[in-house]
């Protein structure tokens, strides 16, 4: 439908069909945009992490993460070797959608109200849950001594601009690519060329060279303003 039949439309007249010189200025496309688009791949980010074992972000490394605790390998065998974990998951997204309507549509105002707490009243208020919570798992105080250092390493990270996704999925992807590494490395008994010479292999290896080099240099040209704009506001 194009823009011209939708300001013909009973809504329009209120506001609700936008363009983008009004968003940052309380448009309604400008939240539910990114709302929907943030709820769509909360859910599309488990297809690859249950099919092929990949993690698409942080959240989902920590995912495969309990899930190899609990002696799960995520992978095309998770259907067929646990279906109950598979479909309840599926059944769980559905659930969880319908108490999102259920929590949201009549309780918007206290949420609402929520946001206004200061946050200094806010943020010692989660710490204290969250060592509550951590210390009645296993009545140790080490468990929040060690929550206390990886909050500072967070913190840490965080002024650092270090990002947490990538360190995670190097921790989750790290181990599975060593174990199967030396598997290849036995099978060709030490020879390297054999991730050359496979025609599969190859082409991921060039595939994932190009992208990266792509990533690299789009980021390069990205940050080159950013940079230059903040020299002249100094």
């Amino acid at each position: 439908m194009t823009r011209a039949r939708l300001l013909r439309l009973p809504f329009a007249r209120e506001g609700f069909v936008a363009g983008p010189q009004r968003f940052g200025k309380g448009a309604i496309e400008g939240v539910a945009g990114p709302e929907s688009a943030n709820n769509a791949g909360a859910q599309t980010s488990f297809i690859p992490m249950l099919t092929l074992g990949l993690p698409s972000n942080s959240v989902m490394a920590l995912m495969i993460g309990a899930m190899l605790l609990q002696g799960i390998q995520p992978g095309p065998s998770v259907m067929t070797e646990q279906p109950t974990l598979f479909w309840g998951l599926i059944a769980s997204m559905r659930i969880g959608n319908l108490m999102l309507l259920v929590l949201n549509l009549p309780m918007i105002g206290l949420w609402v109200r929520m946001i206004a707490i200061p946050y200094h009243f806010l943020f010692p208020s989660i710490i204290a849950l969250r060592a509550i919570g951590l210390f009645s798992v296993n009545n140790s105080i080490f468990d929040v001594y060690a929550m206390a250092l990886f909050g500072a390493v967070g913190y840490l990270f965080r002024k650092l601009d270090a990002e947490p996704a990538p360190m995670l999925l190097a921790f989750i992807l790290g181990p599975m690519m060593e174990e199967f590494l030396r598997r290849t490395l036995l099978f060709s008994k030490g020879d390297p060329s054999v991730f050359l010479t496979r025609p599969l292999s190859a082409v991921l290896l060039v595939t994932a060279s190009v992208l990266l080099l792509l990533v690299a240099s789009a980021t390069t040209v990205r940050e080159r303003p950013a940079r230059s704009w903040r020299g002249d506001r100094r």
